[in-house]
């Protein structure tokens, strides 16, 4: 078994739907699990309990940590967690969005801007990066080089901020004072898509500005 300090990133890729503002579009989801042989956090647990459930093989999830509040990566995330038997968690700024799916019920607790996870003696850090969604949140695991980005940051820019409760100059001020800060070798881990660098991204900054998406 892996020792403590030892955690390590799985991903797993989900497909589905994603819904809002009166459309549906097909999309891919990643799931991100970190820990080791015996207990792991789970990221975003889209699409599928059952396959998610899976991947986890009977280890145990201490937690369950949504980046936002979007349907593609919520729907199941309850399910998910009532299999594994752990809490799951959403800032308070997307409350909204999980009671569209979840009526009068609320996640088990909130995620802190600064609240720190420990899973297999691993720290990971929750930043709130509004701007896609008013809640939307990432995870820094310092010890990893690694940053779980959910739809705040992809390779090649911003996440969508044309629907409801998003907002581009938002976004682009939490990648500028949450994201770009970090060591330039992090490794993005996004919500769909392939991961990139802090340093891959950061230059494109201005790039970004000027094109408004």
């Amino acid at each position: 078994m892996s020792g403590a300090g030892h955690a390590r990133i799985e991903r797993i890729v989900t497909s589905g739907t994603f819904s809002l503002d009166g459309g549906t579009w097909d999309v891919e989801n990643n799931v991100w699990i970190v820990g080791d042989d015996t207990e792991v956090i789970v990221i975003d647990p889209a699409h599928d309990a059952g396959a998610v459930a899976g991947a986890v093989a009977g280890r145990t999830v201490t937690a369950v940590l949504l980046t936002h509040g979007h349907d593609d990566h919520i729907r199941h995330a309850r399910e998910f967690a009532d299999k594994a038997g752990a809490p799951v968690l959403l800032h308070p700024g997307d409350l909204m969005l999980w009671d569209a799916l979840y009526p009068g019920t609320v996640p088990d607790a909130e995620i802190a801007d600064g609240e720190v996870f420990t899973v297999a003696g691993t720290e990971i850090t929750a930043l709130h990066t509004p701007g896609h969604t008013p809640g939307s949140v990432c995870f820094h695991a310092h010890t990893l080089a690694t940053v779980f980005t959910g739809d705040t940051l992809f390779a090649g820019g911003p996440g969508a901020t044309g629907r409801t409760y998003s907002d581009f100059p938002t976004i682009i001020d939490s990648i500028t004072t949450r994201l770009l800060t970090l060591p330039p070798e992090t490794t993005v881990n996004p919500g769909h898509g392939d991961p990139t660098t802090i340093a891959a991204e950061a230059p494109h900054l201005e790039e970004w500005i000027a094109r408004g998406h």
